[in-house]
């Protein structure tokens, strides 16, 4: 199964991390860290995510996460798509919310690998 594939990859970037422990973009962000992911937050609002440096977009990482969990809305997730798939990112994880028609065409027309689920069920 594409979802448990997924959880297997090691390295994840979530587009959409913030500073905020209500919201999603934080609370998926530390549970990975939390389970032993090395997690990278993609933000280009902030500089740091609890004291981890920000990354402004998928290019500037360190390293190429295997993984990006989109917690952004589908219009600002497009340029986050075409990124990753000129980075040779191949898998999108999509959070409740951040996708729809045009995503979804989008990840199959770059034949890139995407499921709509939510991490934070998924790590129960």
């Amino acid at each position: 199964m594409l979802e448990e594939e997924m959880l297997e990859k090691r390295v994840w970037a979530v587009v959409g991390a913030n500073q905020d422990p209500e919201k999603f973009g934080n609370r998926i962000y530390n549970k990975l860290k939390a389970r032993g992911y090395e997690v990278y937050p993609v933000n280009p609002m902030y500089e740091s995510i609890d004291g981890d440096k920000c990354y402004k977009d998928l290019s500037s990482l360190p390293v190429l996460p295997d993984v990006i969990d989109m917690v952004v809305s589908p219009k600002r997730g497009k340029a986050f798509i075409d990124e990753a798939a000129s980075l040779g990112i191949r898998y999108i994880w999509l959070q409740p919310g951040t996708h729809d028609g045009g995503i979804l065409k989008q990840i199959d027309e770059l034949e890139l690998q995407g499921v709509q689920a939510c991490v934070l069920v998924a790590l129960r």
